[in-house]
């Protein structure tokens, strides 16, 4: 095995498959990297067993070969190179890897490829693609949602719903639900539902940011794998087995109060209560309060803490229905209104008791449920 390549490319594909390299594993083969010379690039792999990510990067290619070297160590090196090209050659012998850059070289020792566990390829099953800018925003209104310990490991995933020429993603973890809406450039014929974790997706969204063209999303005939492949990037992942819940039943089908206010400033008087709520029991009281003839209705925000003090806020808005008040978990607030665009956003409310619901204005692709909190006004 003997290649160049140049600095800043190793250095970007390295901190790729960087992401999937395992950090606390019985099996040490994990904490290295997969390097194969093929043709006229070298391929980059890693793995923990549940993801696995590869990279392929130019390279001037004289020997073709294979080696895994330690993540961590080739990392390091590697980054801490000056931006110019590398020599890497394998003794076949003592399977030691020798990197070569400007006045710098270092010698490291690896382990036989054979050794490392097989990256799935997924060539087969229910295939689609979808527009990068489309999944980017689907990604991000919903993995956020998604719970955090294991207790329930479906809802540590993503639903994902192919149908005809739409993807559906929910995520739910009991207090809340994000439920996205997002076309297919590529239809599917039958049905296909599945659960991909979190971390795959937050994965993915990282390296969406270099995509241009739509990425390819293939699930396995078993349902057990995802495969998602960009440019240079591909990113398998095991699936989550079980049955998600029926979540369009938590969506409430009517509504007794319904606001209509400005995206920014309700996520700017949401973020200020927040100040206060995080120092006491992190909730956010808000009181709509409709309109008369010649004043605009307004949602009335505030939070205290105990020991520290209180804040109110206000905005206007437009409001339809009945007075009322209902509290929110700042932090499940902030998050909603955070990833939200346009310029106005519909907070829909029962009463105090029975979920809010966030919707964009202008566009019907995204609903979000939240669960009250139980104060005393």
């Amino acid at each position: 095995m003997k290649l160049s390549c140049l600095q800043v490319d190793l250095n970007k594909g390295l901190a790729i498959v960087g992401r999937a390299v395992a950090t606390r594993t019985t099996l040490p083969i994990t904490n290295n990297i997969l390097l194969t010379a093929d043709e006229s690039r070298l391929k980059l792999a890693a793995t923990n067993l549940e993801i696995a990510i590869s990279c392929w990067l130019g390279a001037k290619v004289e020997e073709e070969g294979a080696i895994t070297i330690p993540a961590r160590l080739l990392t390091d090196f590697v980054n801490s190179l000056p931006n110019e090209q590398i020599d890497m050659t394998l003794s076949p012998r003592t399977r030691t890897m020798e990197l070569k850059c400007a006045r710098f070289e270092a010698r490291i020792n690896g382990v036989e490829a054979e050794e490392f566990p097989p990256i799935p390829s997924i060539e087969e099953g229910v295939s689609t693609t979808i527009k990068r800018d489309d999944l980017h925003a689907a990604i991000a209104q919903v993995v956020f949602a998604a719970a955090t310990e294991e207790t329930r490991p479906v809802l540590t995933g993503i639903h994902c719903q192919f149908y005809g020429d739409t993807l559906t993603l929910a995520a739910a973890d009991g207090f809340r639900l994000a439920v996205h809406k997002a076309p297919l450039a590529q239809p599917v014929a039958e049905l296909t539902e599945v659960i991909v974790p979190a971390r795959t997706l937050n994965e993915l969204q990282r390296f969406l940011g270099d995509q241009e063209e739509p990425v390819q999303v293939t699930i396995n005939p078993n349902k057990s794998q995802v495969l998602f492949r960009l440019n240079d990037v591909e990113v398998v992942s095991q699936l989550i087995q079980g049955t998600f819940p029926n979540y369009s039943q938590l969506i409430p089908a009517s509504y007794a109060t319904r606001a209509e206010i400005n995206l920014s400033d309700f996520l700017k008087a949401t973020r200020t209560a927040s100040i206060f709520a995080r120092e006491g029991s992190a909730i956010v009281r808000l009181q709509v309060t409709p309109g008369e003839e010649l004043t605009p209705g307004k949602v009335t925000l505030s939070a205290r803490a105990e020991e520290v003090g209180d804040n109110v806020g206000e905005v206007d808005a437009l409001v339809e229905g009945e007075e009322t008040k209902i509290a929110f978990n700042n932090k499940f607030l902030a998050d909603v209104l955070g990833v939200l665009h346009g310029d106005k956003v519909i907070l829909e409310t029962t009463n105090a008791s029975s979920p809010g619901v966030i919707r964009p204005v202008g566009t019907d692709n995204y609903v979000h449920v939240v669960m009250p909190m139980f104060v005393q006004w």
